[in-house]
């Protein structure tokens, strides 16, 4: 009896060190798992930061097909820009566009305020919109749309 007892001790510190082996492996395997998921969270918000600063631009130059790019296929589709909308698109200058936010709604949505100065060109005066945004991150084609549509410019009386 005396020669199975270091035998089943041998055994032992085979099966912790194999339980260790194993305990490290799957916290190597949840820590990658966890940096993924960060990297692709830091990816999204970096592709948000990126269209938003890219439809600011169109809009700030006046570029208001590029601005029409951004805007969500299926609005595109459902809803199309009117000749009456692109006409008054060309008759405004965009003076200023400052953005406020933005500010999630959901996992994968967001929504944010901009007020854009516009002035008339052929009169030279000056009014502003407020454009309320909401924007949506589509997964599968890793985008982020514009849900809400160009901003409606008309003038409000």
């Amino acid at each position: 009896m005396a020669a199975a007892g270091p035998g089943i001790g041998h055994n032992q510190r085979r099966i912790a060190v194999g339980e260790n082996v194993m305990r490290r492996i799957i916290i190597v395997a949840a820590a990658l798992l966890l940096l993924a998921g960060c990297a692709t969270l830091q990816n999204k918000n970096t592709q948000r930061d990126e269209t938003l600063d890219g439809y600011a631009a169109a809009l700030r130059w006046g570029d208001f097909q590029s601005a029409w790019d951004y805007v969500d296929p299926v609005v595109r589709e459902a809803h199309p820009l009117t000749p009456q909308q692109k006409a008054l698109y060309n008759t405004v200058r965009v003076a200023e566009y400052t953005a406020s936010g933005p500010t999630a709604t959901g996992e994968d949505s967001i929504r944010q305020t901009a007020q854009i100065s516009l002035i008339v060109k052929a009169s030279q005066r000056v009014y502003s919109v407020l454009d309320h945004q909401t924007w949506r991150w589509d997964a599968k084609a890793k985008h982020w749309w514009l849900e809400s549509g160009l901003p409606d410019i008309s003038p409000q009386q």
